[in-house]
């Protein structure tokens, strides 16, 4: 893939309208992994924008993004900084050719200890 045709992906994967952002960081102010980000959550969204693919597959923050939302609670224009977060650490995990769960791979004690529902939920996020 292109570096334009990432970008477009992680804007289809996240739903997020990048240009409703007017940076008063009022998102990352509300993130509890503030701190443990090299990238805070107002950024993934400016570099989406600006086509800075590179620096957002690289970026650390991916992992320690604890998917609150809270940065989407905060925000005064509806922008989900998580969900760009999100789907930038989906196309990493793609690339790296780890996408993708089979029914026969969840052991079976699971279903007495797990709710259907996550297992539901996890099935379907990572066989897209």
């Amino acid at each position: 893939m292109t570096r334009e045709e990432y970008v477009e992906s992680i804007k289809a994967i996240s739903g997020t309208d990048v240009r409703k952002c007017m940076k008063c960081g009022k998102c990352s102010g509300r993130c509890p992994a503030f701190k443990d980000m090299d990238i805070k959550p107002h950024q993934f969204v400016t570099l989406l924008g600006q086509g800075k693919i590179d620096v957002l597959l690289e970026s650390k923050a991916i992992w320690n993004c604890l998917s609150c939302m809270a940065c989407v609670e905060r925000c005064p224009r509806g922008v989900a900084p998580a969900a760009v977060v999100e789907a930038v650490r989906d196309t990493v995990v793609r690339m790296q050719g780890k996408n993708g769960i089979k029914a026969e791979d969840i052991p079976p004690i699971v279903d007495e200890l797990i709710p259907q529902q996550l297992l539901v939920s996890a099935y379907r996020k990572y066989n897209k």
